[in-house]
């Protein structure tokens, strides 16, 4: 029986030249994939056809954009996911949703290999390598681009030399990924870090300089999940959608970020995420109201060391499950409505209430009313500071004392 490779079928030049490229080089029948996470484009159909008429003996394509939002972005914006603080995991949520449907495929069509399209500089490999060795560690891998010197130059000649059927010609400046959560661009002159972004780096947002006139938007959550916007229910992949075109209008969501990759260096990074960043921010505005102090502070941790494993590649780590637990249990009074005005590039939380909500009146209120007895303070402060005043003693005894200076009291 002929050997099959599953190939993560995006319907451009590169992966369309790499079903032949695949079967001349190992002899193996290729089955493409294509799975929809909110990236737009072409139907679905045409880009299944599209990969029949390149040479694949099979092409799976699925629509995984409910999945996506729901399994993928949800637990990310519960998370508050934003890799070195910024950076909202945008290819990285993707490819484990990618992966579990090339999965599903190869064990539909008997294939023993998967392939993607990745190269060997950057994080996608690894993504790719370790979720499908997670999922089904008896399936191999193969990187066309690395493992099988597909250069562009090559896949160029390759097409015209086939009369393939896809563009071979234009050579877009930017190496450009995006699904619903977000657009990431890189290469090019962007690689230079002085250089500052083009208008046409931009697409999901409008240009913050001249916005139009600002955009007050209310979202309720449910366990950390935003389940209604101004007063219509939504799903995850319509608020997201709902989110990213509001706040996108607004200029919201655009990062400049030199990023530490996975593979040891440094990369320049523009991304879009008008609706992620919107959100994420609502969200954590709402933690802010219900969420103790002491979780929260640990929240923080487990928040930094999730982003970094999805990063990473390690979606499907033992390690990142349980931490899901933790960040799931912590989300159980995460609900209640946050407003927010969109406006110059900016998404601005203007309001926030739940009956969830940890924040009393009555205590936090200078005025009449308040019910915080102040007396109590004296006795707090001086049981709160009693290690380190014994420490200060210790020190003094000792001739550690601090060193105030000639004139600096």
């Amino acid at each position: 029986m002929t050997e099959r490779v599953v190939l993560a079928y995006s319907g451009g030049l590169d992966t369309s030249v790499a079903i032949g490229w695949i079967a001349e080089a190992t002899g193996a029948e290729v089955v493409a994939v294509a799975v929809d996470v909110g990236q737009g484009g072409e139907d679905l159909e045409v880009v299944r056809q599209r990969a029949l008429a390149c040479g694949a003996v099979e092409a799976y394509v699925a629509d995984a954009r409910d999945e996506f939002a729901a399994e993928y972005c949800m637990p990310a914006l519960q998370a508050n996911g934003l890799y070195m603080d910024r950076y909202p995991l945008v290819s990285a949520l993707s490819r484990p949703v990618i992966v579990k449907h090339l999965v599903r495929a190869a064990r539909q069509f008997g294939a023993t290999t998967v392939a993607h399209g990745c190269t060997g500089k950057g994080n996608d490999q690894v993504r790719f390598e370790v979720a499908t060795t997670s999922l089904a560690p008896e399936l191999k891998t193969i990187a066309p681009v690395r493992d099988l010197a597909l250069t562009r130059e090559k896949a160029i000649a390759y097409a015209e030399e086939h009369d393939l059927p896809i563009a071979t010609t234009k050579k877009n400046p930017f190496s450009i990924d995006q699904n619903v959560w977000g657009r990431a661009v890189e290469t090019g002159f962007l690689e230079d870090i002085w250089n500052g972004p083009t208008k046409d780096v931009y697409n999901y947002t409008d240009d913050p300089t001249f916005p139009p006139v600002e955009d007050e938007v209310t979202i309720v959550f449910e366990g950390g999940i935003p389940v209604t916007i101004d007063g219509v229910a939504v799903t995850p992949l319509q608020a997201i959608q709902e989110m990213n075109r509001r706040a996108g209008a607004q200029g919201v969501g655009r990062i400049d970020i030199v990023e530490d990759r996975l593979v040891g260096i440094k990369s320049r990074e523009i991304y879009e995420a008008p609706g992620a960043m919107a959100l994420i921010a609502a969200h954590q505005e709402l933690e802010n109201v219900t969420v103790e102090r002491e979780q929260a502070r640990f929240k923080k941790i487990v928040e930094q060391r999730w982003t970094e494993l999805v990063y990473d590649g390690m979606w499907f780590s033992p390690l990142k499950k349980s931490l899901d637990t933790f960040i799931a249990d912590t989300q159980r009074y995460v609900s209640g409505e946050v407003r927010m005005v969109l406006h110059g590039g900016r998404a601005t939380v203007t309001g926030r209430r739940s009956d969830a909500s940890l924040y009393d009146f009555n205590l936090a209120t200078y005025d009449e009313g308040d019910s915080f007895d102040q007396s109590q303070a004296k006795g707090f402060i001086e049981i709160y500071g009693l290690s380190a005043k014994l420490a200060a003693a210790r020190d003094e005894k000792f001739g550690n004392g601090v060193d105030f200076g000639v004139g600096s009291l």
